[in-house]
């Protein structure tokens, strides 16, 4: 695998509640890859939570701050990065994300809701109805998900090890070897 993808660094992108994190840790780990959440240094590098900057800043100024970290770490090899749910509705974030393969992790509604029922973290999910926002959400951004290299859907039973073998499995067919 080493070999296939010399270094290329893999984006994963999808909803949030998918798992971006959790795989996106235990695929660096098969690949000897660094991992990096996007999130993560968002907070970091601003020394404030994603609801703070949501609350005290707005959404627009979160999303110009989650393009200069991905425009950052586009520059990487030899990384897997968990993106924000919403990474893909900025066109520039495109051209960072091509930078490496990018990983669309799709699951259901139903699950998604199941998963972030209790997650009070995500400012986008500050509703009575978690799974119509969930829903709304997808709806805008599933054409754009879809744009991605690989798609992996995601059953409930499948383990975060299950879904790095699928992964695994699935980058010869979008990368040729050289």
């Amino acid at each position: 695998m080493q070999q296939l993808l010399q270094g290329l660094s893999i984006f994963l992108v999808g909803m949030m509640g998918t798992g971006k994190t959790t795989v996106g840790q235990k695929l660096a780990q098969r690949l000897n890859y660094r991992f990096f959440d996007s999130d993560v240094l968002i907070e970091r590098v601003t020394q404030q939570s994603i609801n703070d900057i949501f609350a005290t800043q707005g959404e627009e100024e979160f999303r110009q701050i989650e393009s200069q970290i991905l425009s950052e770490l586009s520059a990487c090899t030899k990384s897997v990065i968990a993106t924000g749910g919403g990474i893909v509705s900025k066109p520039k974030n495109w051209g960072y994300l091509h930078h490496g393969l990018i990983v669309w992790l799709d699951t259901s509604i139903p699950i998604l809701t199941k998963r972030l029922a209790r997650d009070n973290t995500r400012p986008l999910l500050q509703e009575t109805d978690l799974s119509s926002k969930l829903q709304s959400l997808l709806e805008k951004r599933r054409s754009l998900y879809a744009q991605s290299d690989l798609q992996i859907i995601i059953n409930e039973e499948q383990t975060p090890e299950e879904i790095v073998a699928q992964i695994l499995e699935l980058v010869p067919t979008v990368i040729q070897p050289k």
